[in-house]
């Protein structure tokens, strides 16, 4: 399951409200392109922002003539539970993973970084962030991160094939942490939606990355992960 780069999440996370931009409605607040109407449904569904909606209002929309997608069951949630998610009681605060959370923080020099629009029943639905989650038992922070980007993003291989690790920024909550785990590409890696929580994937350039409605831990540890990508 996702979580957020960088900073926790917390069990009390409220849900999102209207985007802060308007670029096509994603809650980007920089140049780029309007989803594109000429699309079938399927891609403009991977393309729409959900965080205008609340959990229990899905109207239909442009994007999507059915409505926004629901949350999945808790039986589906259930059935994908993998052994570190859980929550971590601490003296900050209850966070997801039992064993840790980490995510994937990967810059192609010719493309930029590569970031994922969190579906707005996440934990700060709406906001863009890295693919990331729980680290399951026995896993190292490297692990997790590679196999939670993996899973919701489809890159880069499991055997971490496609990047160079250059670096780890970790946030400690006094008997949980989170570690985002900074890459290179190797190779011209091809993203894919591969499970609920994206809305999008989308590689932003570094000095256009301040512009999107980031999660707010992404955005705090934004400044340092920048650095360690321009030295």
């Amino acid at each position: 399951m996702s979580d957020s780069p960088a900073e926790p999440t917390r069990s009390d996370s409220s849900r999102p409200t209207s985007p802060a931009g308007a670029s096509g409605g994603r809650g980007y607040r920089g140049a780029g392109p309007a989803p594109d109407r000429s699309q079938g449904i399927e891609e403009r569904f991977a393309q729409a922002d959900w965080s205008r909606f609340s959990a229990d209002n899905h109207p239909p929309t442009a994007d999507f003539p059915l409505g926004n997608p629901p949350r999945p069951s808790h039986a589906g949630l259930r059935a994908r539970r993998r052994s570190g998610d859980g929550w971590t009681e601490t003296p900050d605060g209850r966070f997801w993973g039992l064993y840790g959370a980490a995510g994937l923080l990967i810059h192609d020099p010719a493309r930029g970084v590569l970031l994922q629009h969190r579906i707005w029943w996440s934990a700060n639905g709406g906001t863009w962030g890295v693919p990331g989650g729980a680290i399951d038992q026995g896993e190292t922070p490297v692990q997790g991160a590679i196999r939670e980007s993996n899973e919701e993003a489809g890159v880069p291989d499991l055997d971490g094939t496609g990047i160079e690790i250059i670096d780890t920024h970790v946030v400690d909550k006094h008997g949980w942490s989170y570690t985002t785990v900074v890459a290179r590409a190797t190779a011209r890696l091809q993203e894919t939606i591969t499970d609920a929580e994206s809305v999008e994937l989308r590689w932003v350039p570094l000095n256009e990355v301040a512009d999107y409605d980031l999660h707010p831990g992404f955005a705090a540890a934004w400044p340092e992960l920048r650095r360690s990508l321009t030295v």
